[in-house]
């Protein structure tokens, strides 16, 4: 969106954390773990590859917390094939996530964008996505009802109804 404004009709956010020009990223990580605080890791792992002294590396999700946390809704065979597909998630640093982030209201703010509400994430709380929305207000906010935070595999179908309306109303 900050590169390419001109080609982007609409951003749609899903189950996704939503910065801006004026709520950057480093806000949004802070409010996000204020939310999370009280979050047991379950059987999530981090690992320190410089050392452990030195800050984590990567995060590796566990069956346990995919399955309590991010598809608790979702049909289990889903849940299932997401547990031999997880990778290791790169952490990283503020800084770096900064600088990669540095957004514009000139481009940034020039694309439109909708926010996509799942109803029961239990990774991107609903109280967290309305600060979000509220803090950065989008274009737009569409909320599905009963969804999970993987609502492609809990509610695809209301999931793909929105998509497509969203696709039509901002078709350029």
């Amino acid at each position: 969106m900050e590169h390419f404004p001109n080609k982007i009709s609409v951003a749609v956010f899903v189950t996704a954390l939503m910065p801006g020009p004026t709520l950057n990223i480093s806000t949004i990580n802070q409010q996000d773990q204020a939310f999370k605080k009280k979050r047991p890791l379950l059987d999530n792992q981090y690992a320190y590859d410089d050392g452990p002294n030195k800050p984590a590396t990567r995060f590796f999700f566990g069956p346990r917390y995919l399955a309590t946390y991010l598809y608790q809704l979702s049909p289990p065979q889903d849940w299932n094939l997401a547990t031999t597909l997880v990778r290791p998630r790169k952490i990283f640093s503020e800084e770096d996530m900064i600088k990669v982030l540095a957004l514009s209201h000139r481009r940034y703010g020039s694309v439109s964008r909708v926010f996509v509400m799942t109803e029961k994430d239990l990774s991107v709380y609903p109280k967290f996505q309305r600060w979000m929305t509220t803090h950065n207000p989008p274009n737009r906010v569409v909320e599905i009802s009963g969804s999970d935070h993987m609502v492609m595999m809990s509610k695809p179908i209301q999931l793909s109804h929105h998509l497509q309306t969203i696709a039509n109303h901002f078709d350029s």
